[in-house]
């Protein structure tokens, strides 16, 4: 494939948080590793969140210093953006205003990673915007249920993507009306993860991490069921885990609810501020390698709508050579459940996976990292991914 001129748009300094940052990382190295010319973007009309302050604010230095500091760590010193469309469009960090625009009408594909951007009149100069759906589900329901301010904005994209690989399928009860989506996975730069190969310390436990603290805003009622977009549901289902597997499991995470927590402690859960974790990039990758496995769930919109979803967080716990636990959404029709990476739909199944790993943990750390090399590998995911979309 010659060499191409991509911008990724995405939200990790609007929401410059470890887990975000990773995410985007990822997509940015991958395509570099493949010979691109790369360029990063902010364009939206979104307050960023300081993370150190813990709020959302106008004050914009944070996002555009944690934007210079991953240009220099990753690569793309002179290739990123910011611009705060809630105060004034014309006002940019980074590249001019001018160079954008110029961006966007020269670029052979820009990637909205997570539709993160609105599709402003600049914006629109592409023909090439490639929409890539981490979330699966409420986009396609909203479709099923004519909302047209969905239908316009998914009907700008030259191409969909989904982290919902069976969308489209049997398996996925949700019609699509005709709208092609096209199935993909998170792309992980797999070095960036491996370490010194090193098992973990002793005493090391399964581990999570997770925003537990997110509203109902994201529900969706559809055909008389309404599905969650919380995990914390399905935490609470398994919230006994610990207990019936023997052994105690950590959690990364911020309980509103006092009472729920000291609940899930009583149960065998150890409990961590998610902060630290959270603010530094680095210390979210030393956190997975302290860990023995991942031990998750999934949200329930993702669960019982057979998605084929897989977590970009659980894929990164894979690549650290860090066995995997989780949900399962139907993703095992094309990788996974077997050695590390097992998913359960039951408590006993659960139990049943803690036995196994702990049984032969070096080899289910080794599959781990097959599966991730196999898989998730940034280079091997988008290449694909921009071959299907047929751009040129």
């Amino acid at each position: 494939m010659k060499r191409k001129k991509i911008a990724v748009l995405g939200f990790m300094a609007n929401c410059p948080i470890a887990g975000v940052i990773w995410q985007h990382i990822h997509y940015i190295v991958g395509l570099q590793r493949l010979g691109h010319e790369v360029y990063y973007v902010e364009d939206t009309s979104r307050i960023p969140y300081d993370p150190v302050r813990q709020t959302p604010t106008e004050d914009y230095s944070y996002a555009t210093y944690i934007l210079a500091k991953l240009a220099r760590e990753f690569g793309f010193e002179s290739r990123w953006a910011f611009s705060p469309r809630y105060k004034n469009p014309e006002e940019t960090a980074g590249l001019s205003r001018s160079f954008l625009n110029d961006l966007y009408r020269d670029a052979d594909a820009m990637l909205n990673i997570c539709g993160s951007h609105e599709l402003n009149d600049d914006l629109l100069r592409s023909e090439q915007i490639i929409y890539v759906e981490s979330d699966p589900a409420v986009e396609q329901i909203k479709v099923d249920q004519g909302n047209a301010p969905t239908l316009e904005f998914l009907a700008r994209h030259c191409a969909r993507f989904t982290f919902g690989e069976n969308v489209g399928r049997a398996e996925f009860p949700v019609p699509l009306h005709g709208l092609e989506w096209l199935p993909t996975r998170q792309p992980v730069v797999t070095d960036f993860w491996r370490g010194n190969g090193n098992p973990p310390p002793a005493g090391a436990l399964f581990t999570s991490i997770a925003n537990l603290a997110t509203g109902g805003k994201k529900d969706i009622a559809w055909r008389g069921e309404t599905y969650i977009w919380s995990k914390l549901p399905e935490f609470e289902r398994y919230r006994n885990v610990p207990r019936v597997c023997g052994e105690s499991f950590e959690l990364a995470t911020s309980f509103k609810d006092q009472t729920l927590g000291d609940a899930f402690v009583r149960d065998g859960w150890r409990l961590v501020s998610p902060d630290e974790i959270s603010v530094d990039h680095r210390q979210y990758v030393d956190y997975i390698h302290g860990s023995k496995g991942e031990f998750t769930v999934a949200k329930d919109q993702y669960v019982r709508l057979n998605t084929g979803w897989f977590s970009d967080r659980s894929a990164c716990y894979l690549a650290a050579g860090r066995p995997v636990i989780t949900q399962q959404t139907g993703f095992t029709r094309l990788y996974g459940g077997e050695a590390g990476l097992l998913a359960f739909s039951s408590l006993d199944e659960v139990t049943d996976a803690v036995r196994m790993i702990n049984a032969d943990y070096p080899t289910h750390c080794e599959a781990a990292s097959d599966v991730a090399r196999e898989f998730f590998e940034a280079e091997k995911v988008l290449g694909a991914l921009l071959e299907r979309a047929n751009l040129w």
